[in-house]
């Protein structure tokens, strides 16, 4: 029996860019946009977090700095996903009793 050449069928992932709107992550040849207005999580993080991220199963993205996981589907297909999360509108306060 002959072993694979170390690294062989292993998944390239890679922050290829970050600007003022969010950043692009390369996942095996395909290039997906995070957006920092849907993925708030990122917006005031580092850039070194952000560009620490790892692939600890196929298809599952994490970032250990910012303790931030997301599956790429999510990312791919945002509207069966929906991350934006909304403050509760304000509520006058109950009376202490």
């Amino acid at each position: 029996m002959k072993s694979e050449p170390c690294g062989a069928g292993t998944s390239h992932l890679e922050v290829t860019n970050i600007s003022a709107h969010g950043f692009r992550v390369l996942l095996s040849e395909k290039e997906s946009f995070i957006s920092f207005d849907q993925f708030t999580w990122f917006k005031d993080a580092p850039v070194g977090a952000i560009l620490n991220v790892q692939l600890p199963h196929p298809g599952h993205l994490y970032w250990p700095d910012l303790d931030v996981d997301l599956d790429i589907a999510c990312i791919e297909h945002l509207e069966r996903f929906p991350l934006v999360w909304k403050p509760a509108p304000d509520k006058p306060p109950k009376p202490a009793k």
